[in-house]
């Protein structure tokens, strides 16, 4: 199965950086610059809702989407950023979205086929 007219989004992952006085432990991730940038093709990103909030000091409005992929072995990950629109050089470009979570697609018990899998991901703006 695969999304006919699909589109390509580039998965941005921060370095993972380690403990300087003790290489085998980690201690958080980097700067979004240099990210690991990968391409992921025939994606199908649809909405979900969109939420305003404010207080006295902040006005910011969140973005629910999904990303669909028919691979369900995609490398994305919890906190992993999903750009869509944009170049994969360019990490300034195209709508950054935070990958919420990284479910598992469901298998068919009775044809063991797996269905497109479900991404949540957030935009906040403000």
């Amino acid at each position: 199965m695969g999304f006919r007219f699909g589109q390509t989004v580039f998965r941005d992952r921060r370095a993972i950086l380690t403990d300087p006085y003790n290489p085998t432990r980690t201690i958080g991730e980097g700067d979004w610059d240099p990210a690991q940038t990968i391409p992921l093709q025939g994606a199908f990103v649809a909405s979900s809702s969109s939420v305003s909030r404010s207080d006295a000091t902040r006005s910011q409005i969140l973005t629910e989407k999904s990303l669909y992929l028919t691979d369900p072995a995609a490398d994305v990950l919890a906190r992993d950023r999903i750009r869509v629109g944009g170049t994969q050089g360019d990490l300034a470009s195209g709508t950054p979205y935070l990958v919420d979570a990284r479910p598992d697609a469901d298998v068919n018990p009775y044809t063991g086929t797996q269905a497109a899998l479900e991404i949540p991901l957030t935009l906040i703006e403000g």
